[in-house]
């Protein structure tokens, strides 16, 4: 159903918090309301509708968006005609209570709720709508995002968790794991190469799980690899119950697979492993390392930790400490617990003070930023493969890319555009940045096996 506009169509603004996957999701959000005639605004000072969407993973992310939605009510007052939606996982979550919390709020959609989007913004004009759809089957079919010219883009290829991990909300904001047709995520992937995009991660909870009855999650990479003018691949996030030997082969035999692997650890205690329901052990852990280190050359591994879940002793902290010291990850995200209400973690006894959870997650800090620096400075010296992204924002006359590995790197270069690839000598670290001094530009990437890019790279 289209709009009857009687002037002009309303103009959206949406805002969004949390991971790619948020990201994405404001894209298809954007594709929906454009498809019934809605148009965009580039600021919030111009819009007519203001979307938050809002991500619930930790309490911080719900904090900041209740901050700017707080905020908003002066643009909201200022005329009774705007209206103010809250949609994603912190709106699934809280639903009703969020309107009751902040009663300026004009509309409240979970992430399966999209598609009634233009019609809600419609009605929403005498009383708050609260829509929570929970039906469990909502994977978008027949939607594409509204289409990202950048060099790099997303693609998701699954929604929702069956994980169920003791900390984690996702299963219980986002429903359960259910896949994209594959052919969907293909015709994706081809439109969206077709309109610049030179490198496509592909997204879900959890990757190595997808499967759409012969497709599983290798073969689903193999079939996107094949797709002409595509020339990086990525994919996140990996889990390491359901992770195979034979998405390694993919990523040793396809030189588009980007080497990079984000594999989440959470602890390095079995005791806090098996209180999180992680389904694996350290042992287990160390042996997929082991085999994707040895199988795929240059190797970026990164990971995520979680410190501070309850009962967590010193013992298990340093464990955890111990394991990033014998792994020696390329980089970590790092973070504290933080309950969430309606998990299992959150009902737990022995929850941590909040000034122990901090002062671990600072000595974490601390070793991974040691760890990271030391795996950086085997790249000094090194010619890489650098695809340009944007110019850089600190100088007009520096670029900014990422290896095959996933480094940034800046670099001076009198011509440069985005989705240029580059050999890029790296002269030097600044931060966690790398600098390096321009070789010579590939006017395509370079297609060599992994085994034949080992030392290259």
């Amino acid at each position: 159903m289209h709009l009857d506009h009687t002037s002009h169509p309303p103009a959206i603004f949406i805002e969004t918090y949390g991971c790619q996957m948020n990201k994405y999701d404001s894209e298809l959000i954007q594709s929906i309301l454009e498809e019934a005639g809605y148009v965009f605004s580039t600021v919030p000072e111009k819009a007519d509708v203001i979307l938050i969407n809002t991500c619930s993973v930790r309490a911080h992310a719900e904090e900041r968006a209740l901050g700017r939605i707080s905020v908003l009510s002066s643009w909201k007052k200022a005329s009774p005609k705007r209206k103010l939606g809250v949609v994603g996982c912190m709106a699934q979550r809280l639903g009703e209570a969020l309107v009751q919390l902040k009663p300026y709020i004009d509309f409240v959609v979970g992430p399966d709720g999209y598609r009634d989007l233009p019609q809600i913004i419609r009605d929403a004009n005498t009383r708050p709508i609260v829509h929570i759809p929970q039906n469990g089957e909502e994977v978008y079919q027949g939607i594409f995002p509204a289409l990202d010219s950048g060099v790099c883009t997303w693609v998701t290829i699954s929604r929702g968790c069956n994980n169920f991990c003791t900390y984690c909300i996702v299963p219980y904001t986002r429903g359960p794991e259910r896949p994209r047709p594959y052919s969907e995520i293909l015709k994706e992937v081809a439109s969206k190469v077709q309109h610049g995009s030179r490198e496509i991660t592909l997204l879900g909870q959890n990757v190595n799980s997808y499967r759409d009855g012969e497709i599983d999650f290798p073969r689903l990479l193999q079939r996107v690899s094949e797709i002409d003018g595509l020339f990086r691949i990525r994919f996140l996030t990996s889990h390491p119950k359901d992770i195979s030997d034979q998405l390694f082969e993919i990523m040793r035999s396809s030189p588009k697979i980007c080497p990079h692997l984000h594999l989440p650890l959470q602890s390095g205690s079995n005791r806090i492993l098996e209180k999180m329901d992680r389904k694996y052990t350290r042992e287990q852990y160390l042996q997929i390392v082991q085999k994707a280190r040895a199988q795929i050359p240059d190797l970026a591994l990164t990971t995520d930790v979680l410190v501070g879940f309850p009962g967590e002793t010193e013992a298990d902290f340093e464990q955890t400490c111990a394991l990033l010291e014998e792994i020696r990850f390329d980089d970590a995200f790092t973070y504290y617990f933080s309950p969430r209400k309606g998990t299992k973690a959150a009902e737990m006894k022995e929850q941590i003070p909040k000034p122990e959870r901090l002062e671990r997650l600072r000595r974490l800090i601390e070793l991974q930023r040691r760890i990271t620096l030391d795996a950086k400075c085997q790249w000094i010296g090194r010619t890489v493969e650098v695809l340009v992204e944007r110019p850089s924002r600190r100088s007009s006359k520096e670029w900014m890319g990422r290896t095959p590995q996933n480094h940034v790197v800046v670099f001076s270069a009198e011509e440069a555009h985005p989705g240029d690839f580059l050999n890029v000598n790296i002269e030097a670290i600044q931060g966690t940045t790398f600098r390096g001094k321009v070789k010579e530009k590939n006017h395509y990437p370079i297609q060599m096996t992994m085994e034949e890019n080992h030392g290259t790279f």
